[in-house]
């Protein structure tokens, strides 16, 4: 990140979602353009995000983040903007670069809010920013990103700290067996292979399950959509849980770093719905969010980009 030198503002690139259920159609319509996709489906779209309170939290947490790393950075005496800009919701990539470029910022560290790399989870963002900055035109805010980081200690730790604390709510004589099920979005074999998305994630699950002393683990891959008859990665996480009957499991979302409907919904009520049909007991491990860990590690790095 060297030749990134002199960044004057950070801005947390992210999804974004509906904060109210007068958005969720509305979010949804914009989503799904020029996809077809079967009324039932977008009915059930809809009901999810119903089910989990009519929004999604994904855009506080983000701003929640955005607050911790303005404050980890203010303790360095670096005082910079830290903004978020989402790609699928307010506020938007373009207007925030937009609000940059008038306070005179001229390079931006860019941090996509993904570990783990594939064209869904990181290329789709990049264009996204990119295709801000021709629509500003001349004077466009340069956006630099970080190396990959989805094995820095501190993304490591914080998750592992995640993890210590879901085990820490399964009763004390099943806490040793408990079985450790990491997780992330499915993503089409086609496009697994055209990117080290897969390995990145079981790179991440192996160094969290190393620091916590587990010799054990499972990765399960969620929240698959699209065609039925596309290959998608594989295994399911429904399906896995499906033959652990009486055992007792932690499932640690981690490719994603807040939450939103694939955590709430996916998770917290459609696989807790299956785990329970299954007779197993099911503790969910909290998204890395602003644990101080995670925060540490981003400000560290913007700190290297801004001061020589």
């Amino acid at each position: 990140m060297s030749e990134a030198r002199g960044v004057d503002a950070v801005m947390l690139v992210g999804f974004g979602g509906p904060t109210r259920r007068e958005e969720i159609r509305p979010f949804l319509d914009e989503l799904l353009r020029g996809r077809p996709v079967p009324p039932e489906r977008y009915e059930e779209a809809v009901k999810h995000y119903d089910l989990i309170g009519g929004r999604s939290p994904y855009n506080d947490e983000a701003a929640l983040l955005a607050r911790a790393l303005r404050e980890a950075l203010r303790r360095e005496e670096i005082q910079i903007p830290v903004v978020v800009g989402m790609r699928t919701s307010a506020p938007r990539i373009e207007g925030v670069l937009r609000e940059l470029q008038k306070s005179g910022v001229r390079r931006v560290f860019g941090f996509v809010l993904a570990a783990h790399r594939c064209e869904a989870s990181w290329d789709r963002y990049v264009a996204a920013v990119d295709a801000a900055r021709a629509q500003i035109g001349e004077g466009a805010p340069e956006v630099v990103y970080p190396e990959l980081w989805h094995l820095h200690p501190g993304f490591i730790r914080a998750l592992a700290d995640r993890t210590i604390d879901a085990l820490s709510a399964v009763a004390p004589a099943d806490r040793r067996a408990a079985r450790i099920l990491f997780t992330a979005h499915s993503v089409p074999i086609a496009m697994a292979g055209a990117s080290e998305y897969a390995r990145q994630t079981t790179d991440s699950a192996r160094a969290i399950a190393k620091l916590i002393g587990r010799d054990s683990w499972t990765l399960g891959w969620q929240s698959r959509s699209g065609n039925p008859r596309d290959p998608w990665l594989e295994p399911d996480i429904n399906n896995i849980i499906r033959k652990l009957g009486g055992e007792t499991v932690v499932v640690v979302p981690i490719g994603f770093l807040c939450d939103h409907v694939e955590v709430l919904y996916d998770l917290d009520i459609d696989t807790a719905g299956v785990a329970r049909a299954a007779g197993v007991t099911m503790v969910r491990a909290a998204t890395v969010r602003d644990h101080p860990e995670f925060i540490a590690m981003i400000a560290q790095m913007t700190k290297e980009l801004v001061r020589p």
